[in-house]
């Protein structure tokens, strides 16, 4: 009697070990993501930092939503891996991204995209050029992002870049215009476009009408710097700033009946987004950014069409930036000759000498993009003029 019962008491205890052991392989998934697997296939982990949060949780969110749909069709036509990808906030705070970086070392990171905006990555590329991972950041246009990193790479135009290119494309509409700026000289991206834009006016005999500064983008009275260039006699005005408080200048403008050629750049994306704005304050608006939703590039078109499916809106310049993005990670990794068992170290070096070796990539921000050692890369940019509430070629 005592015989049977241990030996079914032996049997009871295997078959409950047995259940254990299978519930532990099948609970854990090595990290979480946006949409993760418990299959044991190849996976790359693409990390990035953003604002999904705060003030320019706009940005991030956009950038992330863009990347996701880039990971998605990937995988779904990608047989040797997987992209598994994920974000962490960091509330375009430099010391909230470095500890957001660290996190994504713990869940396994490879392949860095990112940080999104220019503080951040400044802080996380300090990090990933020590680590040796390679970066690739979608909107993170200041020089300081990439100088003195070999590993860090931009799709978006350096400030420097714009600046320069913003100052030809006026000085070939309005040749005979005088011209103004008014921009952040606290904001590194709005001064670096500033000072670019302006060197290369001078460059070219042409002295600016009104250079007019204010502290931080929640100023909320711009009248001072609009009345100096109104009287000025300033026909174009240069907004090397963000779209919130250009929201602010366009409506002050329109109520004190000044009515210039206002001109921005990519931080001005999204501007006929906001909640609240009316959109007739920007008709006629000029534009320099490397993507436009209404274009009707087929590739364009396709990726519109799946971001609105998917969340309902149209995608601004940084959900493309962030589809691209994603794809250029994907072309430079399998161009490298990489696989997903690779160490971090040697993924970064081989990516590296692929992405500065003659590789090029025809993306929704614009075709044939390359990239030279500095980290800076070369496409062109589309000007488009507001009509309508919408993006129209100039």
């Amino acid at each position: 009697m005592k015989k049977e019962f241990m030996k079914k008491f032996t049997v009871v205890m295997l078959s409950l070990v047995m259940v254990f052991a299978m519930a532990a392989c099948g609970g854990s998934s090595g990290g979480s993501s946006e949409g993760s697997s418990e299959s044991a296939e190849a996976v790359l982990y693409v990390g990035a930092t953003g604002p999904l949060t705060g003030g320019a949780s706009f940005y991030g969110v956009a950038v992330k939503q863009g990347a996701m749909i880039a990971a998605e069709e990937i995988n779904a036509s990608e047989t040797d891996f997987r992209i598994e990808f994920r974000m962490e906030d960091d509330e375009a705070d430099g010391e909230k991204a470095v500890n957001a970086y660290h996190k994504l070392q713990d869940w396994g990171v490879q392949v860095v995209l990112g940080s999104v905006t220019t503080g951040s990555c400044v802080a996380v590329s300090g990090e990933t050029f020590v680590d040796r991972v390679f970066e690739i950041t979608p909107s993170a246009s200041s020089s300081d992002v990439t100088n003195g990193k070999d590993n860090v790479f931009q799709v978006c135009f350096t400030d420097p870049n714009q600046g320069k290119t913003a100052a030809q494309t006026v000085l070939e509409l309005y040749p005979d215009a005088k011209v103004a700026a008014i921009y952040n000289n606290s904001d590194p991206y709005s001064t670096g476009i500033f000072n670019a834009f302006k060197a290369e006016m001078e460059a070219n005999g042409k002295e600016l009408a009104a250079a007019e500064t204010y502290p931080d983008d929640t100023n909320a009275d711009y009248s001072a710097q609009l009345t100096s260039c109104k009287y000025a006699g300033a026909d174009v005005v240069l907004l090397p700033i963000y779209y919130t408080p250009a929201s602010v200048i366009l409506k002050q403008a329109a109520d004190m009946g000044y009515e210039p050629t206002f001109f921005g750049l990519d931080g001005l994306d999204g501007i006929l987004d906001m909640e609240g704005f009316d959109t007739a304050l920007a008709e006629d608006l000029m534009l320099m950014t490397p993507f436009n939703p209404w274009s009707d590039d087929a590739k364009v078109a396709e990726f519109v069409k799946k971001y609105q499916d998917a969340y309902g809106e149209l995608p601004n310049q940084f959900a493309a930036d962030g589809y691209d993005t994603m794809y250029v990670i994907y072309e430079t990794f399998k161009a490298a000759g990489c696989t997903t068992d690779m160490s971090s170290e040697e993924i970064c070096d081989a990516m590296i000498a692929a992405i500065t070796g003659g590789f090029s990539y025809d993306g929704v921000t614009g075709e044939g993009m390359t990239w030279s050692a500095d980290g800076t890369v070369s496409k062109d940019p589309v000007v488009v003029v507001i009509k309508d509430g919408q993006y129209q070629d100039r």
